[in-house]
């Protein structure tokens, strides 16, 4: 399945400043096509890129003071060869972290899934996330967790993907977050979805059911959004007056049939 993807970010840099994106393609996506610029004015970065661990790529500047265009575009084609999975890995998916407090669910999630494990899980939690929880753009805050969304019950993607990751590792099922570009999001945006760990492969989990989870393209990926934000910056003042992300496929006939959100889908 051949996918376009595109982000535009207009940054206001209000000193010089250390800036970190995460809006390309993972390592082991397979791009066919691929520009990343940074340009101000006349002038044109060329970032360190940093690879992590999990295959994230992160683009590395020192910005200078004025506006600052980033312009990414790629065309992918096929599915990722699925990494190998050590322990270390798994286990570092079962531990609480700031947004999916698993430990604090804990006692609610034993109660609600009691007695259920593997696809009966996957399914069960998925469903619940997905029937209890409003998508409410523009009403939750950046630093909203799991917790805060299952008392509101409403949120954005973030917020799905965090609540389902966080019942998932307190019924002891490893669960990772992943960034990613969704072709037929609506509204169109970066994508969060949950990755679940079953009988040795990781399979999506989108509870908010609006994309097609066979056309996601990997961004980034970790324990939650704080591992897999677009941008970061340290040392300066930044803006954000534009951004513009999109997604779409280039051969439609390739999802004529309709994701059911019930098969096993691995992030592609």
């Amino acid at each position: 399945m051949q996918r376009q993807v595109t982000a535009e970010l207009d940054l206001e840099l209000g000193s010089a400043v250390d800036l970190i994106l995460q809006i390309t393609s993972a390592q082991g996506v397979p791009v066919v096509a691929e520009e990343l610029t940074l340009t101000q004015g006349d002038r044109v970065y060329n970032p360190t890129e940093i690879v992590d661990h999990a295959g994230s790529r992160l683009h590395r500047l020192t910005g200078a003071a004025g506006l600052l265009e980033v312009r990414y575009s790629a065309v992918i084609d096929g599915a990722v060869t699925s990494r190998t999975t050590g322990d270390l890995e798994t286990i570092t998916y079962l531990r609480p972290s700031r947004y999916c407090q698993s430990d604090e669910v804990f006692a609610q999630a034993r109660r609600r899934f009691r007695g259920l494990e593997g696809l009966e899980l996957i399914a069960a939690v998925t469903d619940f996330v997905s029937t209890s929880t409003a998508y409410t753009p523009g009403l939750s805050n950046g630093t909203d967790s799991a917790v805060t969304t299952l008392t509101t019950g409403q949120g954005v993607c973030r917020d799905y993907a965090h609540v389902v990751i966080a019942i998932l590792r307190a019924m002891d099922m490893p669960a990772r977050y992943a960034a990613c570009f969704a072709p037929g999001l609506e509204p169109m945006d970066f994508h969060a979805v949950a990755e679940a760990y079953h009988d040795g492969a990781w399979y999506v989990i989108d509870a908010t059911r609006l994309a097609d989870r066979r056309s996601l393209v990997r961004i980034a990926t970790g324990r939650d959004a704080a591992d897999c934000a677009f941008l970061s910056f340290h040392g300066g003042d930044v803006g954000l007056p534009r951004l513009h992300v999109d997604a779409w496929n280039l051969d439609p006939s390739a999802t004529d049939t309709v994701d059911d959100f019930v098969s096993l889908v691995q992030l592609s």
